[in-house]
């Protein structure tokens, strides 16, 4: 059966429901890589974070709505990575 994507309409997210990549993976399990790659695919939207210090003195850029990803990651499947060849 053909599962219908319906994305988190923005009137349903509150200040609240916005992490950064690092709080969304530890929420879901999914790794960061994989949530901004999903962002810049347009799976996920992106917002303007707070501009919290990271402990070594960066910016928080980019924040994400947490339930857009947990949504995201109902269906995540990691992907087995190859071993190195021998030659």
């Amino acid at each position: 059966m053909l599962e219908l994507e319906v994305p988190v309409r923005l009137a349903e997210i509150l200040p609240g429901d916005l992490v950064f990549a690092h709080e969304a993976a530890a929420a879901t399990g999914v790794p960061q890589q994989v949530i901004r790659q999903w962002a810049a695919r347009g799976k996920i939207r992106r917002f303007s974070g707070e501009h919290r210090l990271t402990g070594n003195g960066h910016e928080y850029k980019t924040m994400y709505a947490l339930p857009e990803v947990q949504e995201r990651a109902r269906s995540y499947r990691a992907t087995p990575r190859r071993g190195l060849r021998v030659a």
